[in-house]
C-alpha cells in the first residue's frame, strides 16, 4: 500500500535570527543612510566673483549697464538677476514706472558698492528670452533680499507675496 502524501498544516517553522544579527543589519542600514545623505545629490553650484563697474543703460559710454531693476547688459549678454521681480519700466501705470526707476537706481547703487558674487559659472541657465539667470550676493546677503526689503521688488516662487504696483 502506498502512503498518501503528507502536507504540512499551519506555518512553516520560524528560523531563529539572533539579536546580534538584527543589530548588525540595523547598523548597516543606518550607516548606508548616513553615507547617502551626507554627500550632496548635485555638485555645488559654481559661484564667480564679479568686479565690474556698471552704469545705467542709455547713458553715454559703453560697458556693463543696468537695464531695469532686475536685468543687466554686459556687451551682447543679458543677465536676469533671480530671486526677485522688480516692477517694469514700461509698466501699466505711472506708479509702477516710478517704482521701476527707483528699483533700477537701487540696483545700480547696490552694484556700485563693490565686488559681489553670482551663480552660474561659464554655462548659466537661460530663461525663455535668452537671458542668463544668475543669483547675486555680497557675502551672506542676497541681492533679492535687499531689493524685497526695500519694497522695490516682489519675491518669486512658491508662497511669494504678489505686489500690486498700480
Amino acid at each position: 500500500m502506498v502512503k498518501p502524501a503528507r502536507f504540512r498544516k499551519g506555518r512553516y517553522p520560524r528560523t531563529k535570527v539572533s539579536s546580534g544579527a538584527k543589530w548588525v543589519v540595523l547598523l548597516a542600514l543606518v550607516l548606508a543612510a548616513w553615507f547617502a545623505l551626507r554627500e550632496p545629490v548635485a555638485p555645488p553650484e559654481r559661484v564667480d566673483e564679479v568686479a565690474m563697474t556698471f552704469r545705467l543703460c542709455g547713458e553715454a559710454g559703453r560697458g556693463p549697464c543696468v537695464i531695469d531693476g532686475d536685468t543687466l547688459a554686459i556687451g551682447q549678454r543679458r543677465v536676469r538677476l533671480t530671486g526677485f521681480d522688480a516692477p517694469e519700466m514700461d509698466g501699466a501705470c505711472e506708479a509702477e514706472r516710478a517704482k521701476a526707476a527707483r528699483a533700477r537706481d537701487a540696483l545700480l547703487s547696490w552694484l556700485d558698492q563693490g565686488r559681489f558674487h553670482w551663480t552660474g559659472g561659464t554655462e548659466p541657465p537661460y530663461d525663455q528670452y535668452g537671458r542668463e539667470l544668475r543669483e547675486a550676493r555680497r557675502g551672506d546677503d542676497l541681492l533679492a533680499d535687499h531689493m524685497i526689503a526695500a519694497g522695490l521688488a516682489e519675491g518669486m516662487g512658491w508662497g511669494a507675496e504678489r505686489v500690486e504696483w498700480c
